[in-house]
């Protein structure tokens, strides 16, 4: 795995901004569930970077404020360990895709600026879950501005291949091959469950090859 080092022109450049990665647990688990089914995604693509709660640095600049996504994507970039992400460290390519989880200590202004931010350096697509309202809303990119999707409720990120579904007071997210999102927990729960169904289906073979086997003691080989 690639690790990025700061050099020493960077060492001014923070890679912390003193803030907490969430408010509470509900939006931390939508932060880690988002990010961590993404990474699964695109475990296998060498030049997909995910990354939770890191702060990003769009230009060498310190008059530019950096801003930390709860979930970006960076097609193009490879994989590794990072203190921050430095546009200018990475081929100036800045994240397509970014979320954003809301909590109450979050405000209007500081979404507005947050939207402009991501307007301004270029991320494609923009989506923000409110789940304490249950609220999903997305931007996509159109020509210099990220316009907000009219219906999300159904909607494919062109660039994940990812569906949302809201219902039932909750997103659910699908992978492009329909699996949904799961937290980690859900995950092992899923694997124990179809390992004990392999084993089941296994003893039923061996059932069966021994009922044809004292078929076979009984009356003989079958006719082909």
């Amino acid at each position: 795995m690639t690790t990025f080092f700061r050099t020493d022109a960077d060492l001014h450049f923070s890679d912390s901004d003193g803030k907490p990665m969430a408010d509470n647990t509900e939006q931390f688990r939508w932060i880690v569930l988002i990010k961590e089914n993404l990474e699964i995604l695109f475990a296998d693509e060498p030049n997909v970077f995910v990354a939770g709660d890191l702060l990003w640095f769009p230009v060498k600049s310190r008059l530019i404020s950096p801003v930390a996504p709860d979930t970006m994507v960076v097609f193009g970039r490879p994989k590794g360990g990072r203190g921050s992400y430095k546009q200018w460290q990475e081929d100036n390519i800045a994240p397509q895709v970014v979320y954003e989880i809301l909590s109450s200590s979050n405000n209007a202004d500081e979404m507005e600026r947050k939207l402009e931010f991501y307007q301004t350096y270029g991320v494609e697509e923009y989506y923000q879950y409110d789940p304490d309202r249950y609220e999903l809303k997305g931007s996509r990119r159109q020509a210099e501005q990220l316009l907000p999707i009219a219906q999300m409720d159904g909607w494919t990120s062109p660039l994940l291949g990812i569906r949302f579904a809201v219902g039932n007071h909750e997103l659910v997210i699908y992978r492009p091959d329909g699996r949904q999102f799961l937290s980690s927990v859900e995950l092992e729960q899923r694997a124990e469950q179809e390992r004990q169904r392999a084993e089941q289906v296994e003893q039923q073979l061996q059932d069966m090859q021994a009922l044809l086997q004292q078929y076979r003691d009984r009356f003989g080989q079958l006719d082909p």
